[in-house]
């Protein structure tokens, strides 16, 4: 198996995620809804 790990790990790098990206990722979790019925999930999109 290949070594996936570097031997001089970033420690403490900081994400600045696009102001964009986090409206997408915050209006996609509103309109998510799990509906749970018996031992089955459903997943619908309410947009």
């Amino acid at each position: 198996m290949a070594k996936l790990y570097s031997k001089n790990p970033e420690k403490n790098k900081k994400l600045n995620p696009k102001d964009e990206t986090v409206s997408f990722i915050l209006n996609y979790s509103k309109a998510l809804s799990v509906i749970k019925i018996n031992k089955m999930e459903f997943e619908a999109l309410l947009n």
